[in-house]
C-alpha cells in the first residue's frame, strides 16, 4: 500500500502517523509546499513518511506524484479539493479528502461517470463532521425499519475553557467563521430548508465533568445527508457543541459585523472587517489548551414493528502519549482508516460519492477502537 498525502499541518500529519502503523504499508509521502514542515513531520513519525516538497497549484507535479500511488488525500484547504479529484482519476487512484464546502463537493459529484469508466472512488467529506458522524447515521438508520428523526451533535473543545468565549481554535478561523455565518441545511416537516446559524440552541448534557452544555445550528455537518434521506424522515439537523453562554456572546459580535466584508483602512491597506476578526481569533482563542470532542448521533424510528431510539456517542481527548489532538485524532484517523479499506479492497464501490454510501459502519467503529476512540452504542426504546 502506497499513499500519497497533501499537506503537512496538523490533520496531514496525523494522517501520516495513524497510516505508518498500517500493515501492508509500504510508504506515505507527506507532500508540502513547505518542505521543512514536511521533514519535521515526517521524523517526528518514522521512516516510513517521505517528506517532498511540492504546490498543490502546479498540477503536473502533482500528477506525476499521484502515479507512485495507490491512494492520495488531501489535507489541505478545501478550494484545492476539485484539481486534486480531477489529477486522481486521471492517474486512476482513489482519492479522500476533508471536505469542508458543499458547493466543492457538488462540483465533485459531476465527475462520478469518468471516475466509475476509470475504475477509482472518490470520497469527499471525510473526516469528522462532515464525515464520521455521517457514516453513523446512515449505518444506524440501516437498522430501523423506518425512520422519523436523526438528530447530529458534534463539538471540539477546550478541556479548560477560558472566559469569555470558552473556546479555542480546533481548526482554521476561517472555518469557524463559515460554520457560524453561512446557512444551514435541515429537513423540518419533511422538507429541507435553511435554518440560520447560531440559532435554535438547546441544553445537551453528558457525562461529568462536562454536564450541561448547549449546541445550536451549524454550517455544513449534514454534507448530502439532507438530500439522502429526503422523503424518508420528518426531521434532520446537526448542531455544533459549545460550553454555555458561548453563542449568545459569539452571536453579539457576528450581529455587530465582525464578520462582514465591509471594507476598513488600515495605513495604505484595505481589509475586511471578516478579515481583522480572523485574525483576532486567531491571537486569543489559540490558546494550546488540551482538547476534547464530542459527539452524540440520535436516530429515532421504528424498528422491529416497534418505536426506538439508537444513540451513539463518542468523548474523545488529547493523547498525551502521541500528542495528537482529540480533533486531529477524530478528523484524521478515520479518513485514515477509509484509505486503507479502499487500498485493500474492504471497499469494491467505484465512483464520486460521500463515503457514509460506502464506508461499513461497524468495521470503522471497531477500527477506531484500536485507536482508543470508542463509539457507545444503545438502545432505547420508545422516543427519546
Amino acid at each position: 500500500m502506497k499513499v500519497i498525502v497533501f499537506g503537512a499541518g496538523m490533520m496531514g500529519g496525523a494522517l501520516a502517523y495513524d497510516l505508518a502503523q498500517a500493515d501492508g504499508l509500504e510508504y506515505v509521502i507527506l507532500a508540502d509546499k513547505d518542505f521543512d514542515r514536511a521533514v519535521k513531520s515526517a521524523k517526528s513519525i518514522g521512516e516510513k513518511v517521505i517528506p517532498i516538497k511540492v504546490d498543490v497549484d502546479f498540477y503536473n507535479d502533482v500528477f506525476q506524484l499521484m502515479q507512485s500511488c495507490d491512494v492520495a488525500i488531501s489535507a489541505v484547504p478545501y478550494s484545492y479539493n476539485l484539481a486534486l479529484t480531477k489529477a486522481a482519476i486521471e492517474v486512476g487512484i482513489h482519492f479522500l479528502d476533508l471536505g469542508g464546502n458543499n458547493d466543492v463537493v457538488k462540483q465533485q459529484l459531476l465527475l462520478d461517470g469518468l471516475a466509475r469508466q476509470n475504475e477509482v472512488c472518490v470520497l469527499p467529506n471525510c473526516g469528522l463532521a462532515p464525515g464520521f458522524v455521517n457514516i453513523l447515521a446512515i449505518g444506524g438508520a440501516k437498522e430501523f425499519d423506518s425512520v422519523e428523526e436523526i438528530h447530529l451533535r458534534v463539538g471540539g473543545l477546550p478541556q479548560h475553557p477560558r472566559p469569555p468565549l470558552n473556546y479555542q481554535l480546533v481548526f482554521s478561523a476561517e472555518g469557524l467563521l463559515n460554520e457560524y455565518t453561512e446557512p444551514a441545511e435541515v429537513i423540518r416537516n419533511g422538507n429541507i430548508i435553511l435554518v440560520d446559524s447560531m440559532d435554535d440552541v438547546e441544553e445537551i448534557v453528558f457525562s461529568e465533568p462536562y454536564g450541561t452544555l448547549e449546541a445550536f445550528n451549524a454550517s455544513g455537518g449534514v454534507s448530502t445527508l439532507c438530500h439522502q434521506f429526503l422523503g424518508k424522515v420528518r426531521e434532520l439537523d446537526y448542531k455544533t457543541i459549545r460550553y454555555k453562554g458561548h453563542c449568545e456572546k459569539f452571536k453579539m459580535l457576528l450581529d455587530l459585523g465582525f464578520a462582514s466584508n465591509e471594507p476598513i483602512i488600515i495605513g495604505n491597506g484595505v481589509r475586511t472587517a471578516r478579515e481583522l476578526f480572523a485574525d483576532m481569533l486567531r491571537r486569543k482563542l489559540d490558546y494550546g489548551d488540551t482538547d476534547l470532542v464530542l459527539l452524540r448521533a440520535i436516530i429515532t424510528g421504528i424498528m422491529n414493528g416497534s418505536e426506538k431510539t439508537l444513540q451513539y456517542e463518542m468523548i474523545d481527548l488529547f493523547d498525551e502519549n502521541s500528542k495528537i489532538s482529540a480533533m486531529m485524532r477524530t478528523t484524521s484517523f478515520p479518513t485514515s482508516i477509509i484509505a486503507q479499506m479502499l487500498a485493500r479492497g474492504v471497499i469494491k464501490a467505484r465512483g464520486v460519492m460521500p463515503p457514509e454510501d460506502c464506508v461499513p459502519v461497524d468495521l470503522l467503529i471497531t477500527e477506531l477502537k484500536k485507536r482508543n476512540i470508542n463509539i457507545q452504542k444503545k438502545y432505547i426504546q420508545g422516543v427519546k
